[in-house]
């Protein structure tokens, strides 16, 4: 490399020496937002908060992170927003089809099933959600399924994710659980469910800036699915 100028202070390389230059590829986004199912005897909650974000920027704040597939199932996604609006147009057109050739509505057992065989064929370049499944059972009881982005799954009877999970599940843990309580585990009426469910949120959102501005809550039971609005932090 030979340096010279013209006259003082100017500069010039000859022959600049060549640097690698880094091309990232960076697909995925997490657009925040926290989501939690509880299950009961004859009924599952499922709720999800609706702020959009990115970074330190709000989006929007109506973005509906639940959807409801059935009477008896409902799902709810968090994690990039293009993944999961992709993978619920995949789910819905999944049950429509099984829906003519069957003459019936997937149970939620089985869209938990292909929900997982959906996320583990594209384990390879995976969609960025985190997903969690409710409803009820063949039995009327009702199920939370819960899954990794690559579609191992588990039942459980609550479970919450997404950017408050750290701060909400703890609390679910003791509350629905009854972990490090003197008193025995008891099955919790809907209303306590629904109790439990707003103050979880409403505690998440004074230390969350990714969560916040609503709340939708899915109350899934034998007579259908019921959805419940409620007001979060604006700021």
């Amino acid at each position: 490399m030979s340096v010279f100028s013209t006259y003082p202070g100017q500069v010039i390389v000859d022959n600049p020496v060549s640097v690698p230059i880094e091309h990232r590829f960076d697909p995925y986004v997490d657009n925040g937002g926290t989501l939690l199912s509880i299950s009961g005897d004859d009924f599952c909650v499922v709720a999800a908060d609706t702020r959009q974000s990115e970074g330190y920027s709000i989006n929007a704040r109506y973005v509906p992170k639940s959807v409801k597939l059935s009477n008896k199932t409902v799902i709810s996604m968090g994690g990039c927003y293009a993944d999961c609006l992709t993978l619920t147009k995949k789910i819905q057109q999944s049950m429509e089809w099984y829906q003519h050739a069957h003459g019936k509505t997937m149970s939620t057992a089985a869209v938990a099933q292909m929900l997982s065989i959906m996320l583990y064929q594209k384990r390879f370049f995976p969609f960025y959600s985190w997903c969690i499944l409710g409803g009820l059972d063949e039995e009327g009881k009702g199920a939370v399924y819960t899954y990794d982005p690559v579609g191992s799954y588990e039942r459980e009877s609550c479970r919450c994710a997404g950017s408050a999970s750290s701060l909400i599940q703890p609390f679910l843990d003791n509350q629905i659980g009854f972990k490090n309580q003197e008193s025995e585990k008891k099955n919790l009426s809907l209303d306590q469910v629904l109790r439990i469910t707003k103050d979880s949120f409403t505690s998440a959102t004074e230390r969350d800036i990714y969560t916040g501005d609503y709340l939708e809550i899915f109350v899934i039971t034998s007579k259908g699915v019921e959805v419940q609005k409620m007001d979060l932090k604006k700021d």
